[in-house]
């Protein structure tokens, strides 16, 4: 029955797991699924497709949100609504520093909240943070993967292509990557009480004086390093949800441990 589903992405209300990767992609959401067991298609509806399945022993959920916040606040919601507690958010983004290179792995601590939506909610001094403990499971995960990773503030920028105005406003700022939805995680998880963290792919860089076009032919996400990456974020990703919900079972068992 229609009713049973929420209305923008019609997934169920009821019944998901508590915790979710995100991604842009419904390719890429159809990928990390694959490495689930019993991972099976809950979902499909305009740019949202979403599996569930399970990571060694924990119940996840998978779901794609396309491009640029404003449409992708509507999946983060709707899970919210479903009953998902624990987001991880794996994407591409492009590097704003030197340093990070092609493939590696970007924790967000924080992101600049130029995403086109969230500043028609609330206040823009109001900050896009992840959850410390999603940044320090995230660390875990990539260090148990071999994987090269850098932390630091992001920014999500609501314009993929440049236009007349400057791109570069925060040039100077320390800022590690850019990207298009994190900062809508952050802030739809913190109004709700929830833990959100994002784990990004550098698949070019975007600063003008990190960009050697006759070197690398231009913007080119597709190329085997990235790939690589990707294949490595998603161990990250669905590993540190793993580690995420083993701490808040032990978290809970010694709460219930202190009352008893």
């Amino acid at each position: 029955m229609t009713q049973d589903l929420l209305p923008v992405t019609r997934i169920p209300r009821t019944g998901l797991p508590a915790h979710a990767v995100v991604v842009g992609d419904p390719a890429r959401a159809a990928a990390v699924a694959a490495l689930l067991d019993g991972a099976e298609e809950v979902s499909y509806h305009r740019e949202y497709r979403v599996f569930s399945g399970s990571w060694k022993g924990v119940p996840v959920v998978v779901a794609s949100h396309g491009v640029g916040a404003p449409g992708a606040i509507l999946l983060f919601q709707e899970l919210a609504d479903a009953g998902v507690r624990t987001f991880v958010r794996f994407g591409t983004a492009g590097a704003m520093k030197p340093g990070i290179g092609d493939g590696d792995l970007v924790i967000a601590e924080a992101a600049v909240r130029d995403d086109g939506v969230t500043h028609q909610l609330l206040p823009p001094e109001y900050p896009a943070v992840s959850a410390p403990e999603a940044v320090l499971a995230l660390q875990r995960a990539a260090r148990q993967a071999g994987a090269p990773h850098h932390r630091g503030v992001v920014w999500t920028r609501a314009a993929f292509q440049p236009g007349l105005l400057p791109l570069f406003s925060y040039a100077g700022a320390g800022l590690a990557a850019i990207e298009m939805e994190l900062s809508a995680l952050l802030v739809t998880a913190s109004l709700r009480g929830l833990v959100a963290g994002g784990v990004l792919v550098i698949d070019g860089a975007n600063a003008d004086e990190l960009v050697d076009e006759q070197a690398t032919g231009g913007y080119d996400p597709h190329r085997e390093v990235v790939a690589a990456g990707v294949e490595r974020g998603a161990v990250v990703s669905l590993e540190a949800l793993r580690l995420l919900a083993e701490a808040a079972a032990e978290a809970a068992a010694e709460a219930e441990g202190d009352r008893a």
